[in-house]
């Protein structure tokens, strides 16, 4: 069964399915890759880890830690009180180890990277240690010769920073290492298709046509999300009111 969304499927946004979107998706995105690259290139899927004490980081919400005393009161034969403290249960949060995978274009005769191409999660997009560390890791890359290629299709969270960011739903940012500061932002709402990108490769080199949303459907497709997607209840995040409206005509 093929997703009902012309692009980007909301549903898949939400945080239970999207790691496993997530996975499927960064594997398919190489292995397209190595389709239309020539044997002067490597595609690697590396990984990134941290450790995350938020509440995606473990399988329940871990709430602050409080300990509150109580105290029980005993009468003695003078009168007075005498108080007793009594031990309550707490939970200390424990700090998960949290792996996020993105791909690395490399020339493979010296192993130099040329292009990374990350594919952001929940963490990036929030307050908290996952965007911490990603946020170092794309500095990097800005900082250096390497081309960065970065896919964000979740609507919720905060975006990275990019100086006068038009509001959208999704977008795709190519950075380019000769062309810096300045890179290419593809912007595109919940009823647009995902746009084609050019990754970019060695100076002089043309550039492959990455098709996203053919991906993405294959990947839908693979997974057989359809069997566990409710789309008679809402999508997480919410949907603006239009595109609710929008997207009930589009399911019925």
């Amino acid at each position: 069964m093929h997703s009902p969304f012309p692009g980007m499927n909301p549903y898949l946004e939400n945080s239970e399915l999207w790691s496993a979107v997530h996975s499927r998706l960064i594997v398919a995105i190489a292995d397209e890759l190595v389709d239309h690259l020539s044997e002067k290139y490597r595609v690697e899927v590396e990984k990134r880890t941290y450790l995350s004490s938020d509440d995606e980081g473990v399988l329940v919400r871990i709430p602050d830690v409080a300990v509150v005393t109580k105290r029980t009161q005993e009468e003695t034969a003078a009168g007075t009180q005498t108080l007793l403290p009594q031990p309550e249960k707490v939970i200390v949060p424990i700090a998960a180890e949290v792996t996020e995978r993105y791909l690395e274009i490399r020339e493979a005769a010296t192993g130099t990277v040329v292009t990374v191409i990350e594919l952001l999660s929940p963490k990036n997009k929030r307050s908290g240690e996952g965007r911490l560390a990603y946020e170092r890791k794309r500095n990097q890359v800005l900082a250096s010769a390497t081309h960065l290629v970065e896919i964000d299709l979740l609507r919720g969270g905060k975006p990275l920073p990019i100086l006068r960011q038009p509001a959208s739903d999704y977008r795709i940012l190519i950075s380019r290492s000769h062309q810096r500061p300045t890179g290419d932002l593809y912007t595109f709402s919940l009823r647009q298709p995902i746009p084609a990108i050019p990754i970019p490769l060695l100076p002089h080199e043309p550039e492959p046509i990455l098709e996203l949303q053919k991906l993405l459907n294959y990947v839908y497709q693979r997974g057989r999300y359809y069997l566990v997607i409710d789309y008679t209840a809402p999508p997480q995040p919410p949907l603006s009111e239009g595109d609710r409206q929008w997207a009930t005509t589009l399911l019925n």
